[in-house]
């Protein structure tokens, strides 16, 4: 599906931002609709995803897909002339594929405890403190998994879509200032994206009004 019109469906800040850099990346044509968090916004958002969720995306042929990593996945298959994944199939694709299950998996996950602390025991805000303590633990320990891959992109010396889940998710790193001194690798592989127009062209939609 490599023609047509995409529509992202987002939120500054949020789990948009990877799916944007990709679609400026493999130059798609496509509309961004930011939504906030109001009571009208989210019954909108609600009758694009029942789930109230972003990011999804309505594509070409009018299919809606959620998921940050679904839908990285779906693009680079549906566009494989950007070369932002190895060939299906690929030894090397494998590899994409168990990146960008790890960090939905396990930095994505870590993140969403630390900032939703309260949703993850029937405790609620008296357990919170214990789990960002635990999540803020895993947040670190995930990033230092897949900081000794960067050599200097997760895939080698090629860009691939696992580049800006990444920059996304550990953007959203409570401290992430000093994930520079501890991981510097990390920290070039964020400045090298930052160089790149179509990262620069998401993150400017993403910065908090």
């Amino acid at each position: 599906m490599a023609g047509g019109k995409y529509t992202l469906y987002g939120r500054r800040g949020a789990g948009s931002l990877a799916p944007q850099i990709l679609l400026e990346e493999i130059d798609a044509p496509y509309e961004l609709i930011l939504f906030g968090k109001t009571a009208p916004e989210l019954e909108a958002l609600r009758r694009v995803n029942p789930a109230g969720k972003i990011p999804c995306l309505l594509l070409p042929d009018g299919t809606v897909v959620a998921e940050s990593a679904a839908i990285l996945i779906h693009l680079t298959n549906a566009h494989p002339e950007a070369g932002l994944a190895p060939p299906a199939g690929s030894s090397a694709h494998a590899r994409f594929l168990q990146w960008m299950v790890f960090l939905s998996a396990n930095l994505y996950d870590a993140v969403l405890r630390y900032y939703y602390a309260e949703r993850y025991s029937t405790s609620g805000a008296a357990a919170a403190p214990a789990i960002k303590a635990q999540a803020l633990a895993d947040c670190g320990a995930h990033l230092e998994r897949i900081h000794g891959e960067l050599s200097p992109w997760v895939l080698g010396d090629r860009l691939s879509a696992v580049d800006p889940y990444l920059h996304m998710l550990a953007g959203w790193y409570p401290d992430a200032s000093s994930l520079a001194s501890r991981m510097p690798r990390l920290a070039q592989h964020a400045a090298l994206l930052r160089k790149r127009p179509a990262t620069l062209a998401a993150e400017r939609d993403h910065v908090e009004d």
